[in-house]
C-alpha cells in the first residue's frame, strides 16, 4: 500500500489523499506492523515537504503515542515536526507536540528546557499560551 501511495505522490506531489489515507485509514488498522509502516511512509514524505505535509506527521505522532504506545517514536516525529517546519506556516500546537510527548515520558526537565527555548526564540508569544504550558508542566511536578 505504501508503494502505491508513494506512486500517487510521485505523479502529483501536492495531492493530499495519499498521506491522508496513510494516517487516517491504513494506520488505524489494528495491526502494529502496518501502523508502523504507514508512520514511516508519512515520515519520509514529510521530510520532502515539511511545511506542506505537517498535518499528517502530527497525526502520526498521535498514532505512535496513543495507538502504538511508542513514546520514543512519537518523540522523534514530534521533534522532526518542530525542527523541520517554519513557525509562520505551521500552528503552534503542532510545533509544541514534543512538549507533551516529553511530559508523557516523564522528562519534565527536558520539557521545561524546550519550553524555555520556544519562548526565548519567539515561537511562543501568546501570554495565555505560555501560562497554560507553564502551568501544565508545574502541575506535573506536583504529582
Amino acid at each position: 500500500v505504501a508503494a502505491w501511495l508513494e506512486q500517487i505522490l510521485a505523479l502529483d506531489p501536492h495531492n493530499r489523499y495519499p498521506l491522508f489515507s496513510a494516517v487516517r485509514i491504513y494506520a488505524e488498522v489494528p495491526d502494529d506492523g502496518r501502523r508502523r509502516r504507514m508512520i514511516y511512509f508519512v515520515e519520509r514524505q514529510f521530510l520532502l515537504a515539511p511545511d506542506e505535509r505537517w498535518p499528517w506527521l502530527a497525526h502520526a505522532v498521535f498514532i505512535a503515542k496513543h495507538r502504538l504506545g511508542d513514546l520514543p517514536l512519537a518523540l522523534r516525529l514530534a521533534r522532526e515536526l518542530r525542527e523541520f517546519t517554519h513557525a509562520d506556516r505551521v500552528p503552534g500546537w503542532a510545533r509544541q507536540m514534543e512538549l507533551f510527548v516529553l511530559e508523557a515520558m516523564g522528562d519534565l526537565q527536558g520539557a521545561r528546557v524546550l519550553l524555555g527555548g520556544l519562548i526565548e526564540s519567539g515561537q511562543i508569544t501568546d501570554a495565555a499560551e505560555m501560562k497554560f504550558l507553564e502551568q501544565r508542566l508545574a502541575n506535573e511536578t506536583d504529582r
